[in-house]
């Protein structure tokens, strides 16, 4: 019996965890248990998530709640290490770039323990960037590199001093998708399919620099030309976005942050997508949705090579042509990249148990 440990550090990482659970759980050589670093009653983990995704609750939290990275780092590292004082465990599967994720990943070697990565060789190769440190000391430490594409897959061997240990399993985001596409619900306020732009937005430094998130705001809105432009953002992006919104006087929509279902509607059935999320874009390309992500790179190229992705970075003039030509239907044709399949949370699970 393969005694797996995943730990999540935050909401998104649940939509990629759910296939995986699902996939240890058809197996009678396979048992888990489901950590997360934060608190039961985190905020951000709306009480119809784990319904929406079909998968249980975690077994544990750590109650760690902190915004300084550093802190969140150091607490997660004490309360898993105590965690793992009383279960055992073969493998334990950290999932994506975050400070709890690299806490568990270092904690689970120096335990001796096998550290599976998912999803590994995603790089910006811009050390600035805490995320990208913390994806750096991950996969270095990983005995197992899941991988999402050709690209992230080329990165992840070219570091690694033997390759065995690389796999390109898919992008397990959309085993979520695939799983819950006839599932998917019309959200309740007012909202006609393919009749308007959705808008999402994260990132601390552009919510911080309120002079070029104006320019960029009033871009989309001279871009949408007209068509409405929804914003179902959460914490301080819907505060910041709906008072700058308000002061330019441009139509953009604060909405509330939507349950997993209702978003993934609004996702698949928009003209077009304006981010800075590179799993929004990703959904974007399954969709066959056009998308502008708010940033000159993206973990994922194969959105943009392959999909439906556009990099505008923070430039407003490009982005107001893009957004023109989104809403008149003047995009490029885009296909699915490899091993998007629904079948990657198999694949893991395979390599892990017959190792």
């Amino acid at each position: 019996m393969k005694r797996i440990v995943i730990v999540a550090g935050a909401r998104p990482n649940f939509v990629k965890v759910a296939p995986l659970i699902r996939a240890i759980e058809k197996r009678p050589d396979a048992s888990y248990q489901l950590i997360y670093a934060g608190r039961a009653d985190d905020p951000t983990l709306e009480p119809s998530l784990f319904d929406d995704l079909q998968m249980p609750h975690p077994t544990h939290f750590l109650g760690v709640d902190s915004t300084s990275l550093n802190e969140i780092t150091s607490r997660v590292m004490a309360q898993f290490d105590a965690f793992l004082d009383h279960q055992s465990a073969d493998v334990v599967i950290v999932v994506d770039d975050l400070a709890s994720t690299m806490a568990a990943a270092i904690v689970t070697k120096k335990r001796g323990l096998k550290l599976a990565h998912l999803v590994a060789g995603t790089r910006s190769f811009d050390m600035q960037m805490p995320k990208e440190v913390n994806r750096l000391v991950i996969d270095a430490l990983s005995d197992y590199l899941f991988t999402a594409g050709v690209r992230s897959n080329s990165v992840a061997t070219r570091e690694q001093a033997e390759g065995s240990n690389t796999y390109m399993v898919g992008n397990i985001l959309l085993d979520t998708l695939r799983f819950n596409l006839s599932r998917f619900s019309k959200p309740s306020f007012d909202v006609s399919a393919h009749e308007y732009i959705l808008f999402t937005l994260n990132r601390k430094a552009l919510l911080a620099d309120k002079d070029k998130l104006a320019q960029l705001l009033t871009a989309i809105a001279q871009g949408a030309n007209g068509t409405p432009v929804i914003a179902p953002l959460r914490g301080r992006a819907a505060t910041v976005v709906a008072q700058l919104a308000d002061s330019l006087n441009v139509p953009i929509v604060c909405q509330p942050p939507q349950p997993y279902l209702q978003f993934g509607w609004l996702v698949a059935n928009a003209k077009g997508i304006i981010t800075d999320s590179g799993n929004v874009a990703e959904e974007a390309t399954f969709n066959s949705v056009p998308c502008i992500t708010l940033n000159s790179y993206t973990e994922h190229q194969e959105t943009v090579t392959i999909g439906s992705n556009v990099l505008v970075g923070e430039d407003p003039q490009r982005l107001e042509e893009e957004t023109r030509k989104m809403v008149e239907g003047n995009w490029k044709k885009c296909a699915l990249p490899d091993r998007w399949d629904g079948r990657t949370a198999e694949r893991i699970v395979q390599i892990i148990v017959n190792d």
